[in-house]
């Protein structure tokens, strides 16, 4: 059973590495505020900077919110790069730019240390359940030797391709997830401003062809206002620009997905970036100076 040092212990992080614990794992970890004590109480070892993980794990796992953090945990000062060594693996599961993710495999490789990136997909609730999708990037038998400590974390668990193909995979999954909340999100204010009950529209789209994971879940909440997030706006805004800014790098257009930013940052602006990505609807609310769901005498 191989040693694994877990970095970055906060709203996602946390649970996965109490799985990992779960299973009987020797666990090192570290995070910029103190290691929860449930953490340490389960048998984890906090350990005071990244360089002393890579030097004590088989394997180091990195959960950190976007591409700078990564870079600093690899590359700063006590950073993991200045405590590998040959053999060992270095897996990113935070959600952060594919480009920078190839160069930072490239120089964890130039080490004689290995790489996998493996953004998620499932929030909070699938970090708990143990319920994760997670997208792989990297070789096949490095997958091979770290599989099995994403099964304790993940259900839908794909190799994709190599270094750069999950976070490549997880910018897709957010241009989909981000454009779907909009589409629903339109839809309610459309047929709530019409005069209709949102609550039955939804109930009704919910048996055809527009059903979808977005509309239940989501639909849900724009109609029960229950903006607690569980991804919040800001976190899918950054993944959008790590969207729009690759496909300026490959002279790709991605107009929907721009149009979806634009809202966001609108929705951002009054201030409700830290609000649920449910909560875009807001923006198209205050364009629509109507709210779903509320009373309205349209004839």
């Amino acid at each position: 059973m191989i040693d694994i040092g877990f970095i970055g212990l906060g709203t996602m992080g946390r649970p996965m590495a109490g799985h990992l614990l779960a299973a009987g794992h020797r666990v090192l970890l570290h995070d910029v505020a103190p290691v929860a004590p449930d953490l340490i109480s389960a048998g984890g070892i906090a350990c005071k900077s990244a360089k002393h993980v890579a030097e004590e794990a088989d394997a180091v796992i990195i959960m950190v919110p976007d591409t700078p953090h990564v870079e600093a945990v690899l590359f700063g000062k006590d950073g993991v790069a200045s405590g590998i060594s040959k053999g060992k693996i270095v897996v990113d599961m935070s959600s952060i730019s594919p480009i920078a993710t190839k160069d930072f495999a490239e120089r964890i490789e130039a080490l004689g240390a290995e790489w996998l990136d493996a953004p998620v997909s499932g929030g909070e609730v699938g970090a708990k359940a143990g319920t994760l999708s997670i997208m792989v990037g990297g070789k096949e038998s490095t997958f091979a030797r770290i599989k099995p400590l994403f099964e304790l974390m993940g259900k839908n668990i794909t190799l994709v391709g190599g270094a750069g193909a999950g976070q490549t995979t997880k910018v897709a999954n957010q241009i989909i997830v981000a454009l779907n909340i909009a589409a629903v999100g339109e839809a309610l204010v459309f047929a709530s401003k019409a005069g209709a009950d949102p609550a039955k529209v939804r109930e009704a789209l919910m048996g055809g062809f527009a059903s979808s994971r977005i509309l239940e879940v989501h639909g849900e909440r724009m109609i029960k206002r229950t903006f607690n997030p569980g991804f919040r706006i800001a976190l899918h805004q950054k993944d959008l620009n790590l969207a729009l800014q690759s496909a300026k790098a490959m002279s790709l257009a991605l107009p929907n997905t721009a149009n979806t930013a634009q809202l966001m940052q609108a929705a951002a602006a009054q201030g409700w970036d830290q609000l649920d990505h449910s909560a875009l609807v807001r923006a198209l609310e205050v364009m629509g100076n109507h709210e779903v769901g509320s009373t309205t005498d349209a004839g």
